[in-house]
């Protein structure tokens, strides 16, 4: 998540050609990736009549990141190909707020998932932690509504915030396809960057909390097993969701640098290291998921399954 969507995208397309070519090799990777664990799970949905909780969480974060890299391409594409459309009124506050929607949606049930894996797998004696593993399944479709209802607020808030910052304080000149803004900052967008700052770093604490705690227990159940010399099914389960969560972390991390240092840059307005944050940031939500798959039984099994087949029918021609 960028730390002013119409801002540092405002900055990004002053690259063009080669702002559009980069967003569109990582977002429709990424939204082919997200797309495929969506179709498999709403498949799951319509011939088992149910999810369960991770698979809830799962399809909810693959519609967020599909949509989140659809509506980042289309902002490019449209400024870049069809700039004059974004002088409609509407459709470029429009936009922006849907970005800002599915980016904050993304974030947010990206840490309720490992949240979840940790309250799920993880193993301490504790009452608190006792009572959270036996209410989590309860308690993640309200989790997951939180989230959504959190990302609208954002999304409005977003909305609203470019929407003045447009009919006061914006003035466009065209110069073929090269836009120029001139916004003053502190006056719309401090609330959007603080918001922003809260969202990053308390869901990037869930994440560090998540990871050590699943680390953590780890280490206490491979002591207890060197103890006890038996075997277990749980450490399986722990190395998954391990995965999952540490690349997920090391992904946040790279994703918070690069927010606080598109902070930093977008007051001086140097676009060329806005263009570089934007661009990495934008492969986290196709490799992550990419991950997630791998981690997944299900989604696995489903893929290594069409690649076979596509495979056959490749050697059949």
């Amino acid at each position: 998540m960028e730390a002013s969507p119409f801002t540092q995208q405002s900055n990004v397309t002053a690259y063009g050609p080669m702002a559009l070519a980069i967003t569109t090799l990582e977002a429709f990777p990424g939204m082919w990736i997200n797309a495929f664990i969506i179709c498999v799970l709403c498949i799951a949905w319509v011939q088992q009549k149910t999810l369960n909780s991770n698979e809830k969480i799962l399809l909810l974060l693959g519609f967020s990141r599909f949509w989140y890299l659809c509506f980042s391409w289309i902002y490019i594409f449209v400024s870049e190909i069809f700039p004059d459309y974004l002088l409609v009124h509407r459709i470029f506050q429009l936009l922006q707020g849907s970005y800002s929607f599915f980016n904050c949606s993304n974030l947010w049930v990206s840490a309720c998932l490992c949240g979840f894996y940790c309250i799920k797998i993880a193993n301490f004696r504790n009452r608190f932690f006792s009572y959270l593993k036996v209410k989590i399944d309860r308690m993640v479709p309200w989790l997951l509504l939180g989230s959504v209802m959190f990302s609208l607020i954002t999304g409005i808030l977003s909305h609203n915030t470019i929407d003045k910052a447009v009919c006061k304080n914006l003035n466009f000149t065209c110069q073929g396809k090269i836009w120029k803004a001139t916004i003053r900052m502190s006056d719309h967008f401090s609330l959007l960057h603080v918001l922003t700052l809260f969202l990053y770093i308390t869901s990037f604490m869930v994440v560090i909390f998540a990871a050590v705690f699943l680390l953590f227990s780890l280490w206490r159940h491979k002591c207890k097993m060197q103890t006890n010399s038996l075997n277990s099914l749980s450490m399986d389960a722990h190395i998954r969701a391990i995965k999952s969560v540490l690349s997920f972390f090391i992904m946040y991390t790279i994703n918070f640098i690069f927010l606080i240092l598109s902070l930093v840059y977008l007051m001086k307005y140097q676009s060329h290291m806005l263009f570089l944050g934007y661009s990495i940031q934008h492969v986290f939500p196709g490799v992550h998921s990419l991950i997630l798959i791998f981690t997944n039984p299900k989604l696995k099994k489903t893929l290594l399954r069409i690649l076979s087949y596509a495979k056959c029918k490749l050697c059949m021609r």
